[in-house]
């Protein structure tokens, strides 16, 4: 399945590595800088899958942005993973209480993420 994702991750670098990480992966790659940026796309394009990094500028966190996308039913369906700096289980905690499917620590290894993408996209 050549799944739409959408990498939401303020810093280009991450947004990069991220990119090279899936590039072989056969998906349809698209990034956001920020939340506010990211609704928009959420909007006109409708991906499968997000992976949103916590902390980000703006008004909108992507804890926010997680809690706005599930509050929407139409886009009920898209797979919400939530990237963070803190390993701490009050952080994972946050993610899934604001609707992530899943949480992943950084650093994470491009195999790391490539499992979980998977595993949300194929069950």
């Amino acid at each position: 399945m050549n799944a739409r994702i959408l990498i939401v991750e303020d810093q280009a670098d991450i947004r990069r590595l991220i990119r090279w990480a899936l590039e072989d992966s056969g998906h349809r790659l698209h990034e956001a800088a920020n939340g506010a940026l990211a609704l928009q796309i959420v909007q006109a394009m409708r991906p499968d899958l997000m992976l949103i990094d916590v902390v980000m500028p703006g008004e909108i966190s992507g804890l926010d942005l997680c809690q706005q996308i599930r509050q929407d039913p139409t886009l009920a369906e898209i797979r919400l993973v939530v990237l963070s700096a803190s390993a701490a289980p009050h952080e994972r905690e946050q993610a899934l209480a604001a609707g992530a499917d899943a949480f992943l620590a950084k650093p994470f290894s491009p195999a790391q993420l490539c499992e979980l993408i998977d595993e949300l996209l194929h069950g």
